[in-house]
């Protein structure tokens, strides 16, 4: 037995053959040396990424045994980056786990920085965190299952959103072997499919000049076929050097000997070779990353280095992820490094928040634990804590002005709500700065504070994610929880009339009136291509380029939330910058609850043509300004034709063929659509779309119309009007629940501020 102290873990390797195939055990002092390097070509920073239970952390156990960090016997058992509590009671990945690796591949050393990322929709922010700090990304696919709505999710984030060069890895076909019990051919067949269809997603959406070059192939060696859970894998490349034929996989497995194949075909073997052959290094990958994430002069100085990822550049980085200690609530930052050298001691520019914070502790990061570090240059991953902000932050030396980054691109929306509120009334302050820590850590969740009712609504993918984060902020303040609810939105169909309302004291008048948005320009500020901290000209300038806005009017854009606009139209007006504050917080309270439900309102361009103000500030309080401006949104919005909107799911069940008529019985029964359906030997694919209100408890429903025998994933698509017969009886539901008078919302309740001339 051999031990060895890899930072402050104790290892023990057990077996004969576990040391023969340790290429060598790397101290902590091999990491400082290989992230200090400029010997690019010998690093990778790439994310681990698959649909739910596909197998990438029994993967990564391979890798991180190969590196050191856990015994031969332990790998595929330990689940080593599941190091939360919650994710090994619940047997899934919930946090995104970074770990350094340093190997040894055909005697050159090499530093792969590794990202095990969720599978599951809840935490898909994760993953597109993750994959802004990668240039790489191993994409796993179970033989079985194949090709699911989240693989392609993280596909289309990975290759398409940032640029990752993918390879593949195709998961558990021993479950071919052993439960299907298939001869050769028909395995061959299915890897053959689940290949081309990762392949028809990558020609999709991966940047055109690249889409050919990053196809996947196994004569090529980008794909690997293996076990995780058995511990081998091959690929073409693995097969020519070892003089073995894939049919003997189907030999051992008839006579019961995996171990051959664990020993004779090692899982990390086939996987490094991808890596280190397949996968860019830094430099490479920056060269055609860097334009799609960050907007600034590429022919600068500054876009020069980023292209070049030069250490001695000036700095600009970004935090990807913050990882939450679950036992001291302490949060690390863990970022990347595009240009420059972060340096311990230092001074740094978050550009979002405009604000300079010192780096306390700086250092790598190894699942739960930092390996200090002095300075970490250009083409690394590292770790810091010291100050907070949110994921997605860019940040530069401290007296640069240069660009950010673009933001992360997320796959869903918000859709589901529990309120929560602290058992002692005292700690609403608290709770609202733990809720606003963790909302930092996942942007994918919102929380919105009612002052009335002391309760936060915290908004989130769907429910699993929000039950996590309740638990996480329960930890910290004691909190009684509701049950979830969907989220709807409110939407316009036309143009509303245009109100002019006064205030109660009668001294202050606006006229108003409110239209559906653009999709271009919802896009844009999706996107974030269009943000209210630019200058008005070059907002304007993408306004009319972009999305057809008149150069004038795009120029004059008061606000910009959520995913709406309000647009000054006025001339002449005189002292409209003293009433400004509370016009703001009125339309952005009406934005965040409509009239019809107090739901959140989408897409919608409000413009204000015309405005009085009285000359004494004591008559133009909150109260006179916010009343006259509420009654004006409000009873346009009410003129507009407004509908209530749900959100959508776009649904995939694989299921054996004789179940089909089953599973499409139960998906139709809750309001479901068949979009398509695909026929695959003895099982069908049918995708269609789902209402989310309709989800809970469908999982089981599924499984019990095929006899346990199928598999159900989805992903969200977008908001779809409620059906017309049924919009009055869900407006009325959400209303009674909210304690709203239950009746249609109609214009009685603020006519009386129409300002009638006399």
């Amino acid at each position: 037995m051999l031990t060895s102290q890899v930072g402050d873990k104790q290892l023990i390797i057990t077996t004969e053959t576990s040391v023969k195939r340790m290429v060598k055990i790397k101290d902590p002092e091999a990491i400082k040396r290989l992230i200090a390097s400029d010997d690019y070509e010998h690093k990778r920073i790439i994310s681990i990424s698959a649909h739910i239970d596909h197998g990438k952390t029994t993967t990564s156990d391979y890798l991180m045994r190969r590196a050191g960090l856990m015994s031969d016997a332990a790998a595929g058992q330990a689940l080593m980056t599941d190091s939360d509590e919650e994710e090994q009671a619940r047997g899934i990945t919930i946090f995104t786990s970074v770990v350094l690796l340093n190997f040894e591949v055909d005697g050159e050393e090499y530093l792969v920085q590794l990202s095990d990322t969720p599978g599951h929709l809840s935490f898909t922010g994760e993953v597109s965190r993750a994959l802004r700090a990668s240039d790489g990304a191993v994409i796993l696919v179970d033989a079985l299952e194949g090709v699911m709505t989240q693989t392609e999710t993280n596909i289309r984030l990975a290759v398409g959103g940032e640029a990752c060069k993918p390879v593949l890895f195709i998961n558990k076909v021993d479950r071919l072997i052993n439960e299907l019990k298939l001869p050769p051919a028909k395995v061959y067949e299915r890897i053959d499919i689940i290949i081309s269809k990762v392949n028809a997603l990558i020609k999709k959406v991966a940047p055109p000049e690249l889409a050919k070059a990053w196809r996947q192939s196994f004569q090529e060696s980008t794909v690997a076929i293996g076990s995780a859970k058995t511990g081998w894998a091959f690929t073409m490349k693995t097969l020519e050097k070892k003089g073995i034929k894939p049919n003997v996989v189907f030999e051992k497995y008839n006579e019961g000997d995996e171990r051959w194949l664990r020993e004779n075909l090692p899982l990390d073997d086939a996987l490094l070779e991808m890596i280190v052959t397949h996968l860019p290094n830094p430099k490479e990958a920056q060269k055609y990353k860097i334009p799609r994430i960050w907007k600034g002069d590429i022919d600068s100085p500054e876009g020069k280095a980023l292209l070049d990822c030069d250490p001695k550049g000036p700095l600009l980085g970004m935090i990807t992820k913050i990882f939450v200690d679950p036992k001291s609530k302490r949060p690390t930052l863990i970022g990347r490094i595009f240009s420059g050298t972060i340096r311990s001691g230092q001074s740094i520019r978050l550009v979002g928040m405009k604000q300079n914070v010192p780096i306390k502790r700086l250092g790598v990061q190894e699942i739960t634990d930092i390996l200090p570090m002095d300075e970490v240059p250009a083409g690394n991953l590292f770790s810091v804590f010291g100050f907070m902000c949110p994921s997605g932050e860019s940040f530069v030396d401290a007296d640069s002005d240069m660009a950010g980054f673009e933001p992360i691109e997320y796959a869903s929306e918000p859709v589901v709500s529990r309120s929560i509120r602290p058992v002692d009334p005292q700690d609403v302050a608290k709770l609202g700065d733990v809720v606003s820590k963790w909302i930092m850590a996942d942007p994918t969740a919102s929380f919105f504070h009612d002052k009335e009712s002391g309760e936060y609504r915290l908004n989130g993918i769907d429910p699993l994610q929000i039950e996590i984060l309740t638990k996480r902020i329960h930890e910290q303040v004691k909190i009684h929880v509701s049950e979830p609810i969907i989220v709807y939105r409110e939407k316009i169909i036309k143009r509303g009339d245009e109100f002019h309302t006064k205030s109660p004291n009668g001294h202050n008048r606006i006229r108003i009136f409110i239209e559906p948005l653009d999709e271009k320009t919802i896009e844009l500020i999706k996107k974030e291509k269009i943000v209210m901290e630019q200058a008005p000209r070059d907002r304007a300038a993408i306004l009319r380029d972009e999305a057809g806005w008149d150069a004038k009017e795009a120029r004059k854009i008061l606000d910009i939330h959520e995913s709406s606009i309000l647009v000054d139209a006025m001339s002449g007006v005189q002292k409209f910058e003293r009433i400004w504050p509370y016009v703001q917080s009125s339309w952005r309270e009406f934005i965040d609850q409509g009239p019809v439900a107090r739901e959140p309102i989408m897409g919608v361009k409000v413009t204000i043509t015309d405005a009085t103000i009285h000359n004494d500030p004591a008559h133009t309080g909150y109260n006179e300004v916010a009343t006259m401006s509420t009654s004006g949104l409000n009873m346009s919005f009410l003129s507009a034709q407004p509908a209530l909107y749900e959100p959508i799911l776009h649904v995939d069940i694989k299921t054996p063929a004789d179940t089909q008529g089953g599973v499409i019985k139960v998906l139709t029964g809750h309001r479901g659509q068949i979009l398509n359906i695909e026929a695959e030997e003895d099982t069908v694919t049918i995708k269609g779309s789902l209402p989310t209100a309709e989800t809970i408890g469908i999982a089981d429903e599924f499984r019990s119309a095929s006899a346990g025998r199928s598999f159900f994933g989805y992903q969200f698509s977008g908001f779809e009007p409620v059906p017309g017969n049924l919009q009055e009886e869900r407006i009325l539901e959400i209303r009674a629940r909210k304690g709203l008078p239950e009746e249609m919302p109609n214009m009685g309740s603020w006519n009386r501020w129409i300002y009638k001339r006399t």
